[in-house]
């Protein structure tokens, strides 16, 4: 990802105080994640349909 990005990142509600969270951003055609104890480090780049193919199977079918 180009460092001169700037993206909106993300932290989960569901998130602790204890600092041990990830990051979200969606910027165009993918999927962005970091640990938001490393923000200057390495992403993870997803496509959409597999990140929410992620998010399908870690979210309970109550919460859906």
């Amino acid at each position: 990802m180009p460092q001169q990005e700037t993206l909106n990142w993300r932290k989960s509600s569901h998130s602790g105080g204890n600092g041990e969270c990830v990051e979200v951003a969606w910027p165009e055609a993918r999927v962005a994640v970091r640990d938001s104890k490393n923000t200057t480090g390495p992403t993870l780049d997803f496509p959409p349909v597999q990140w929410h193919g992620f998010l399908s199977s870690v979210t309970p079918r109550s919460a859906r």
